[in-house]
């Protein structure tokens, strides 16, 4: 491989038919550690992409394989969300700005607020500057939101309006926090472009109904933000 090419890494949870129609057959497909990793030379770049499956723990896996065993040195998360304010309707494609890992909660010691991980001042997260800067020249469309991270589908306008009064969050998911912590902690600078699938009011079926085309949404910037890093 050639080594004047940055190395990106693609964190994907569950919207890998999207990427594999943008991107066609892999150059290498991988099998790793039980993960999948599709290697492509597109965009200008070294692209190593994941499929991690749903969730904190295996995209923390995944982030940290990408990172150790293939050398990237930026990775980019896309997907789609469900939506926690009435302003992010389907297919709101935004960027985030920061994340909450909403469900982990040390409070009863240490003097942490729901959400605070050590060596942080608050519960927030940040993504890359840099980045997300560059992504907002690149689509001026973008919408910055904070996102709460935790390992649940959140259903329905309650949960979900819970969410965001006590966060402030803007959308939910279920990987981003764990892959900006191993980013962080790495040295990694990473950015996360989402498209929302399910609204406020919405659930499984509009989810179900939209990631195919939420997820086509989100690569269309993922590609132009890759080939500008």
């Amino acid at each position: 491989m050639s080594g004047s090419k940055k190395r990106v890494g693609m964190m994907v949870a569950v919207e890998i038919d999207s990427l594999l129609a943008k991107y066609g057959q892999a150059k290498e497909k991988h099998r790793c550690f039980g993960f999948d990793v599709y290697e492509y030379e597109a965009d200008g770049a070294e692209i190593f992409a994941i499929h991690s499956g749903a969730g904190e723990i295996a995209a923390a896996a995944a982030t940290q394989l990408l990172i150790s065993e293939f050398g990237v040195s930026v990775v980019v998360n896309f997907g789609v969300v469900g939506g926690l304010t009435e302003e992010m309707g389907l297919a709101k494609t935004v960027i985030v700005e920061k994340v909450v890992h909403y469900d982990f909660d040390t409070s009863a010691f240490g003097g942490w607020v729901k959400g605070q991980y050590e060596g942080y001042d608050s519960p927030y997260i940040p993504l890359d500057g840099e980045l997300i800067e560059k992504a907002c020249r690149i689509e001026p469309s973008l919408k910055r939101v904070i996102c709460a991270s935790g390992d649940k589908f959140v259903a329905g306008g309650e949960a979900k309006r819970a969410l965001a009064e006590e966060f402030g969050a803007d959308i939910c998911e279920m990987e981003l926090a764990a892959i900006v912590l191993t980013c962080d902690r790495c040295g990694v600078p990473c950015v996360a472009i989402k498209t929302v699938s399910d609204g406020v009011e919405g659930g499984a079926e509009d989810f179900e109904a939209y990631v195919r085309s939420s997820g086509d949404l989100c690569m269309r910037i993922v590609g132009k933000l890759t080939a500008s890093i």
